[in-house]
């Protein structure tokens, strides 16, 4: 799927996007999005949303597009099979070492809104 860039949004701080509606991503799914020049999955466990850097720390490979692993609250890279937690962004096997960004994800009305630091 095609990245989906962020529109800024009436009464969010600067710092704040709306990604999508909450109905927007299916559970155990993965969406990706450009805020400025943030690439961020987002991700979604049942009720909760998870929000990483989209890009794999080993490679330029779009995370979004991997399988989302709801036992253990990690995104895979469909590319070498890199997982990442979506609480911490660390590696949690090779060959990928450096975590990726998390944001900080809000429900606002119906949105999901990210928070980039």
């Amino acid at each position: 799927m095609s990245d989906q860039v962020s529109e800024p949004v009436r009464g969010l701080a600067a710092n704040q996007h709306r990604l999508c509606a909450v109905d927007d991503v299916p559970p155990g799914e993965a969406r990706a999005f450009v805020v400025g020049k943030e690439h961020i999955a987002l991700v979604r466990i049942d009720e909760r949303f998870y929000a990483i850097g989209d890009i794999c720390s080993h490679q330029r490979i779009s995370l979004s597009e991997g399988d989302v692993h709801p036992d253990t609250c990690e995104l895979e890279c469909w590319k070498h099979g890199s997982t990442f937690s979506l609480v911490t962004g660390e590696p949690s096997t090779l060959p990928a070492t450096k975590a990726v960004a998390v944001y900080p994800v809000d429900l606002v009305d119906d949105g999901v809104v990210v928070t980039i630091r």
